[in-house]
């Protein structure tokens, strides 16, 4: 059972598990099933630990739409003082549309940019574009000219430091498709500062997703400073350090205490660019929303094969990927906790591939027809990566602040995704 410290706002109350002191058994009533559930509290909670963390360096903490790119989470966010990391021209319109004052704290990445989408970034005056090759450099000043606008740009070097987590979200070796070998640096940043239209203004660094060690954290950005000191002998007037996201949480049963993590992480960066001069962007996500959300579903069927025992619920892969896509951990709780016998099964959905499991030979409290359960830390790349494979509809999602419930996404109904189809 959750106890008053632990890291995720999801606890039990009379045997009954909460979010933010909002019952789960009556939003589900309310709302229905599968339905994301998100503490905004426990987000502004986050938000403040990193701004006290770094409160010693200039910073400006953008927020990775990516992780989750709710409406209303962006319009939290933003009245907390974040800005955003963007990767798409769909998630400046998020921003824009969300917290448009915020559109001057908005970095955009990614390796492949589209000329409308570099266009709409110009015309909204982002603070910098993190360019992740020469190509982008040609075409960016090429639109910056022609819109009569300057970009500043920062490049996203590739330090090639090893970060300990899945491949899939590993980004900072020599071997992946992201930035530019920092050995190259200096070349590419006197083509940037020849070209029209660009202000090289920052150097940009990210290796990778969910890492829990700081010291690659550190040894990266040691290596940006050393690069930065270069540039400024160059003649390059650089004044922002991009340090990326990645920071990552604790997803099982172990102990971990966000408030200690961050300190260390944030020391970590500190050291590597103390007395560096430079304003800090950082680019938080799932540290910021992952443990403040949570996929509420019901038991649908249980049933036996064999030696192997199934509980299948109205959530699936569709509506949460994680656990096919990268074997990630999910903890999954009953929503009433009374006594029952533990029982190993495989936690499943209905889609039609064996890799729709959220869980293989998990212990639980037996689970049964018509129960809730909630899979935790599912507020960072969930909702986000859902699909409509098996043409099933994306479920509601609810914020709940002090207690207090509203809905921030309808359910989708077969007509609002059949809709753009021709016969």
């Amino acid at each position: 059972m959750s106890t008053s410290t632990s890291p995720r706002p999801f606890l039990y109350a009379d045997n009954r598990l909460t979010c933010s002191g909002a019952d789960l058994s009556e939003l589900a009533e309310t709302y229905g099933t599968p339905l994301y559930v998100y503490s905004a509290d426990a987000i502004a909670e986050r938000v403040a630990m990193l701004q006290t963390e770094f409160a010693a360096v200039p910073n400006t903490l953008c927020y990775a739409v990516k992780a989750n790119s709710s409406l209303a989470i962006l319009k939290l966010l933003s009245e907390q003082g974040c800005g955003f990391d963007i990767v798409s021209g769909g998630e400046l319109e998020r921003v824009r549309r969300a917290a448009p004052s915020a559109l001057s704290r908005v970095v955009f990445s990614g390796v492949g940019k589209q000329v409308w989408e570099i266009d709409a970034a110009l015309a909204a005056d982002i603070l910098l574009f993190n360019v992740e090759s020469e190509a982008e450099l040609e075409i960016l000043s090429q639109r910056a000219e022609a819109a009569g606008k300057t970009a500043k740009v920062a490049l996203r070097v590739n330090p090639d430091v090893f970060a300990e987590t899945h491949p899939y979200i590993s980004t900072g070796l020599s071997e992946h498709k992201f930035g530019i070998a920092i050995e190259r640096a200096r070349d590419v940043y006197r083509r940037a500062a020849e070209l029209p239209n660009l202000e090289p203004v920052g150097v940009s660094v990210h290796i990778g997703s969910q890492i829990r060690a700081v010291e690659p954290f550190g040894q990266s950005l040691q290596r940006v400073r050393s690069l930065v000191d270069e540039l400024r002998s160059d003649g390059h007037n650089i004044r922002y350090v991009d340090a990326g996201g990645g920071f990552g949480i604790e997803y099982g049963t172990e102990a971990f205490d966000p408030a200690s993590s961050v300190a260390a992480y944030a020391a970590a960066i500190r050291s590597a660019l103390d007395g560096l001069n430079a304003h800090l962007l950082l680019e938080p996500g799932r540290f910021l929303v992952a443990q403040a959300g949570a996929l509420l579903t019901r038991v649908l069927y249980t049933k036996q094969n064999g030696a192997k025992r199934f509980v299948i619920t109205d959530a699936a892969m569709n509506d949460l990927i994680r656990p096919a896509l990268y074997q990630a951990h999910h903890e999954i709780l009953p929503v009433i906790a009374d006594d029952r016998p533990s029982q190993t099964a495989d936690i499943v959905g209905p889609v039609c591939e064996t890799g729709d499991f959220f869980a293989r030979d998990r212990t639980l409290p037996e689970l049964r027809t018509g129960d809730l359960a909630v899979l935790l830390d599912a507020g960072a790349y969930g909702m986000s990566l859902a699909s409509h494979y098996n043409t099933r509809v994306h479920p509601a999602e609810v914020l709940i602040t002090h207690g207090q419930h509203r809905l921030i996404r309808k359910r989708e109904t077969l007509d609002s995704i059949l809709a753009p189809e021709l016969l």
